[in-house]
């Protein structure tokens, strides 16, 4: 805009000089339009414009002057000012950009994370120091930050925790190193999204067989506990019977026994022809069993 504005300032008093020793008035007209065009143009060099939500940093002949917030603002036409925006910028890590950990069992891990951050207004000056634009900011200094950061974290892990029992905590930790790192940058991280952790092939291949053998293992317990169990009720069941053995024993004396031998017989006999006369005159006698349908 300063160079347009020079041009048009030299353009305006070269035909000036040049109609002033001819005749008309289109070389005046002319002269006086360059003229107004080159003052429009040196005006607009001196006024800057920063948009909602954004911050300009002014810089004059390499100073850095002071940021500007959102408005209208004159300047030197000789300033130029770089804009950062102070709107929340998503950085996502996934597919080709997806960070590749390490668990502290050495098991390779590739991690999805969203990363929110944006500018604080008042750091503008030192960003713009340290990366010099808003696409500079993220890969000098987000990017490169939150990786770091992140093998970092899952290398405290194991390769169980990263991607299942610990992803929250895990999560949670990156966001707390995070913020901490690049806060006193003038970098506000207000979330970081650990969306997704998926173990490599080979790590893949390692925990299914991890799985298949706990499953065995499993098994062979129920097994064993199984046994143990049935084994214990035949104890208990032998035991039982020893002891109402040992009890039928203690209870049942010759006399007894004689006695239900005998009234066994007189069952018998009441439905055959069939009875039996004991031998003897104590309970050792022996019976004699008679068939009455056999005659002599």
């Amino acid at each position: 805009m300063v160079a347009l504005c020079v041009l048009l300032l030299i353009a305006a008093v070269a035909v000036f000089f040049v109609g002033r020793g001819r005749d008309g008035n289109g070389w005046k007209v002319g002269a006086a339009i360059s003229a107004l065009g080159g003052v429009l143009a040196g005006v607009f060099a001196c006024v800057h414009v920063v948009n909602a939500y954004e911050v300009g940093v002014p810089v004059t002949f390499g100073k850095v002057g002071t940021p500007l917030t959102s408005g209208i603002h004159f300047k030197s036409p000789f300033t130029d000012v770089t804009s950062f925006s102070t709107r929340p910028v998503d950085l996502d890590l996934h597919d080709k950009d997806v960070v590749e950990v390490r668990s502290a069992q050495g098991g390779v891990l590739y991690a999805d994370v969203t990363i929110k951050w944006t500018v604080v207004p008042s750091k503008a000056v030192a960003l713009y120091r340290l990366a010099g634009t808003q696409e500079a900011i993220q890969e000098r200094l987000v990017v490169p930050d939150s990786r770091e950061i992140i093998r970092n974290v899952f290398a405290k892990h194991t390769s169980e925790e990263g991607y299942a029992s610990a992803r929250e905590q895990i999560g949670a930790q990156i966001e707390t190193l995070v913020k901490q790192r690049l806060a006193p940058r003038g970098i506000d991280v207000t979330a970081v999204n650990l969306r997704n952790v998926k173990p490599s092939d080979q790590l893949q291949e390692q925990i299914d067989k991890k799985i298949q053998q706990e499953q065995a293992t499993e098994r062979a317990v129920e097994a064993s506990r199984t046994a143990k169990a049935e084994s214990e009720r035949k104890r208990i069941e032998a035991e039982g019977i020893a002891r109402a053995n040992k009890i039928i024993e203690q209870s049942l004396t010759d006399k007894v026994l004689y006695n239900q031998c005998l009234d066994a017989y007189r069952e018998a006999a009441k439905a055959n022809p069939v009875y039996a006369v004991p031998c003897g005159t104590d309970s050792n006698g022996t019976p004699v069993i008679v068939d009455s349908t056999k005659k002599n």
